[in-house]
């Protein structure tokens, strides 16, 4: 719930934040508990090249917002602290996060928004959760993963979450996980493949499967541009054609349906960028960083508006996204 305007600025609606209190990650997170070795994060053996305090320390949050002329950052956990198994220790996790981020954006006077977390697995505990982040000031929806197990967004866990999310007037952020694949273990391809891929599987599961049809209000932005889903839209939209098992679950064509997301402008090339507002339109593109990670855009306002739609749309798109009205630069 947005109670008042955020402050004004252009709006980064893609941002990660995690306390260190719970840097010990729910226990079945698949790329092994999160530390800090001198002041540098690590996931299992794996360094993160992070700076723990950019992780975890609002002033270090609100510096770089300052650095990079973003008025609003809106905060949300690093993917793998989503919780994708049921149980007492992802709902607790659940609780402390939620809790801990609710904090930390009440005292921000409207430079940072939230958006929570819930227990992927659990349906009971899915729709308490958010009901319970619709009611909290600060907080605008939810961040979520494209894949639970061998399912995406079109599945029953994710779907659900996706219901209640409309049913709510919740925001609904996907962020990829990074998962684990043998031909991927080289070059970083898990990022730099798997993560564009994981994000056009979830795009074309609510599109295909006919989901984002029978909640027309559902307000969902894809990170990182959406992955390659933008260059494969074309593709899509000749099978749904072509084929009727590509078109069985729904009624309109890929590219039409498209245009309903949203898309953050982490892309990397203004040739992307351009791409993605031309297939998205304008008003469904929205400023995003990934901040704090390697792959983050460290210049996020001056990347979306010199090569996207401009300063008032991007401002525009993301109020609303997240269901908020914007203040006025005093």
């Amino acid at each position: 719930m947005i109670a008042a305007a955020p402050a004004p600025g252009v709006i980064d609606v893609h941002a990660h934040w995690l306390p260190r209190h719970l840097f010990d990650l729910p226990g079945d997170a698949p790329h092994g508990r999160m530390h800090d070795r001198d002041g540098q994060l690590f996931l299992g053996d794996l360094a993160l090249s992070i700076a723990t305090e950019a992780m975890s320390d609002v002033d270090a949050i609100r510096a770089d917002m300052r650095r990079a002329d973003v008025g609003v950052r809106v905060l949300s956990a690093p993917p793998f602290a989503f919780p994708t198994a049921p149980g007492p220790e992802a709902d607790s996790y659940v609780a402390a996060f939620n809790d801990a981020l609710t904090e930390v954006v009440a005292r921000a006077d409207g430079a940072l928004l939230g958006l929570g977390l819930v227990s992927l697995a659990d349906p009971a505990a899915v729709s308490s959760q958010l009901e319970i982040l619709a009611r909290t000031e600060g907080i605008a929806g939810v961040a979520i993963p494209p894949l639970l197990g061998a399912q995406s967004l079109d599945g029953p866990a994710l779907g659900h979450v996706l219901r209640e999310a409309a049913r709510l007037d919740l925001a609904v952020l996907v962020h990829p996980m990074q998962l684990p694949r043998p031909e991927w273990s080289a070059y970083y391809l898990n990022n730099l493949i798997g993560n564009p891929v994981e994000s056009a599987t979830a795009v074309a599961s609510l599109i295909l499967s006919g989901l984002k049809d029978e909640l027309p209000n559902l307000r969902i932005c894809f990170v990182h541009g959406g992955g390659c889903a933008p260059g494969l839209l074309g593709r899509w939209t000749h099978g749904w054609r072509a084929r009727a098992d590509v078109r069985a679950g729904n009624t309109r064509t890929p590219d039409e349906v498209f245009g309903e997301l949203f898309f953050d402008t982490v892309t990397h090339g203004a040739a992307q960028l351009a791409l993605l507002s031309n297939v998205a339109g304008t008003d469904r593109v929205v400023c995003g960083s990934d901040y704090p990670f390697d792959m983050a855009d460290a210049d996020p306002a001056r990347f979306a508006v010199e090569h996207g739609p401009g300063r008032e749309s991007l401002i525009r798109a993301a109020a609303t996204y997240l269901g908020v009205t914007t203040r006025s630069k005093e």
